[in-house]
């Protein structure tokens, strides 16, 4: 049986034909009209893992010839503006051609072997993308960065990765050169843009001198690919390393299941580039499915430039975070017209149920909700077709059996709440993440009898649909009770007053610990008495959830701890909490 994708109408035979190698064969594509047919798809999810895989010649190159011979349809590879008039539009034979180049580059000036590692933190340019493609085609470890890490944050990255080499854009270069000579593997520096400074290679020149000619290296499937470092919430960030399969095939699951992808898509995702989901929805993900990926380049989230994008652009899918979405339903959303929109998802952590209400009350779109780690694909996910529960992250995605288990690793029951795991044996998913790279102990302490342990609590409901309830170690027990800080957060937010808050435990004689709240108040807001407020807040939170929930304390500050990619330390907050810092 052949592969059929779906194409906004037609029926790509290309797609069947390319990609039966890699993508499950024998299994349909399962199209919003069938995909409500939940446990059929399950059942016949089978992708099939060759011994050898390199993304950039089974997949990229193959969308490349089918441009040629005319079964692929006309959008871009990328499409990439920077808001100022610029706009970079690349096809899939462009994208090979550019990324061919990049790769000698790699190979001869940088003097980078495969499996040789190396860092780059670049904005949303495009050439950060050609990095990730030609990295990918010489076989070397890719370590991407945000542009918000500090001098400390990348000399950690530098040691504990061993790089040989970073790439950055000029603005970081004076950090990079005040802690490079403290990197003894470090041997070589470009710069991608702007000025160059002695010690560095000047990548426009090197890329205009480079040869276009390039062999992509023959990768296993279980090679490393790439190394992400985890956000930190919880601890000193870890490289989660993935092989080309893991990513480069396992992404398969969220570009045709939850993203709903075609090659006529136009597919937004706003995700930084030093975040794993710029992996998954950036390059991967749509790129598998032979879709446009749209990119611009604004270095912080606007939501006015967001929505004057998506009415201007022929943007069919979008992708952010909840906190851009609880951003754009701030704004009169009726005044816009997003013509192609017709999918919208979002991942990073759970999205309140009022946000999802007010974006399908002013857009008519649902936003389907999908969940996920560093260390996996999609693990769980609403996907087209399927009925909405907000508030739910969704059902397993066909790549994992997904369940609560408790302390022993026993499977339970719908409606108890315990750890949110994948089952790793008798077989270990081939999509899951391959190691804590340089840490055993760590990599064996994610494991609980046959499950992978996530480290997030849960529930399952009787219809099989989880519900995120918090952290492992970010859970509050209070008086008996078990209190996830999201629930809590959620309802705080609902309140005009509050612009956001991180709720976490906070000791109690008598309770042993109690919620407190850590609020940011709206620009807008005067509270000339916060006494008041406070009790205000707290009598709200009683009547949106629980009454046991309520935050017994509330504290009001300027801002909260974050990580690189914007989410909120909890552990910093708890641990000033409880006395240990």
């Amino acid at each position: 049986m052949k592969i059929l994708l779906k194409v906004k109408g037609f029926t790509s035979h290309f797609a069947s034909r390319v990609c039966s190698r890699f993508i499950s064969q024998g299994q349909k594509c399962f199209t919003p009209q069938n995909f409500s047919d939940y446990e059929n798809a399950k059942q016949n999810y089978n992708l099939e893992v060759p011994e050898y895989f390199n993304f950039a010649s089974d997949i990229l190159d193959k969308w490349s010839a089918a441009e040629k011979d005319g079964s692929r349809t006309s959008n871009p590879a990328l499409w990439w503006l920077d808001g100022q008039g610029k706009e970079v539009k690349w096809s899939f034979d462009e994208l090979g051609f550019h990324s061919r180049k990049v790769a000698n580059i790699l190979s001869d000036a940088c003097d980078l072997k495969p499996g040789d590692r190396v860092i780059v933190i670049l904005p949303r340019l495009p050439e950060w993308w050609l990095f990730n493609v030609a990295c990918i085609r010489a076989g070397i470890v890719l370590i991407p960065g945000t542009t918000q890490l500090t001098a400390k944050d990348i000399l950690h990255r530098l040691h504990a990765s061993e790089a040989k080499c970073i790439i950055a854009s000029n603005a970081l270069v004076p950090m990079i050169d005040s802690i490079s000579a403290q990197a003894p593997f470090l041997k070589t520096k470009m710069v991608v843009s702007g000025r160059v400074e002695e010690g560095w290679l000047n990548f426009q020149e090197l890329f205009q001198a480079a040869n276009d000619k390039n062999t992509c290296v023959r990768t296993k499937s279980t090679d490393p690919m790439t190394i992400y470092f985890t956000s930190g919430t919880t601890g000193s960030p870890k490289m989660t390393e993935h092989s080309h399969c893991s990513f480069g095939l396992g992404l398969t699951v969220n570009g045709r299941y939850w993203l709903d992808l075609t090659p006529s898509d136009v597919f937004w995702n706003t995700s930084d580039t030093g975040w794993a989901k710029s992996a998954w929805s950036s390059v991967f993900a749509p790129w598998i499915q032979g879709s446009c990926v749209f990119a611009h380049s604004m270095p912080r989230f606007d939501p006015l430039v967001t929505l004057e994008t998506l009415t201007n652009y022929p943007i069919t899918v979008f992708c952010s975070a909840p906190t851009a979405y609880r951003m754009l339903v701030l704004h009169n959303l009726a005044s816009y017209k997003f013509k192609s929109l017709e999918h919208c998802v979002s991942a990073g952590e759970p999205i309140n149920p009022q946000v999802m209400e007010h974006w399908k009350s002013s857009t008519g779109l649902d936003i389907y909700e999908g969940y996920g780690q560093t260390e996996t694909v999609l693990i769980c996910g609403t996907f087209k077709g399927m009925k909405l529960k907000p508030g739910s992250m969704g059902k397993p995605s066909p790549a994992y059996d997904v369940q609560i288990v408790d302390g022993d690793g026993n499977i339970l029951p719908s409606d108890q709440e315990g750890d949110i795991a994948i089952r790793i044996s008798p077989q270990k998913p081939f999509c899951l993440f391959s190691q804590y790279t340089g840490d055993p102990e760590k990599t064996a302490s994610t494991r609980r009898g046959n499950f992978y342990l996530t480290g997030d609590r849960g529930i399952k409901d009787e219809d099989g649909y989880f519900w995120f309830v918090g952290r492992s170690d970010d859970v509050i027990l209070s008086s008996g009770y078990r209190i996830g800080p999201f629930e809590v957060e959620s309802a705080l937010i609902e309140h005009p007053a509050v612009a956001e808050s991180a709720v976490v435990s906070s000791p109690d004689p008598i309770r042993g610990e109690v919620v407190k709240a850590f609020v940011i108040l709206s620009p807008a807001y005067r509270a000339p008495d916060l006494e008041k407020l406070t009790k205000e807040l707290q009598e709200h939170v009683k009547k949106v959830t629980a009454p046991y929930k309520y935050p017994r304390k509330i504290e009001f500050v300027q801002q909260l701890p974050k990580t690189v990619s914007g989410k909120i330390r909890r552990n910093e907050l708890r641990n000033k909490e409880w006395g240990k810092v």
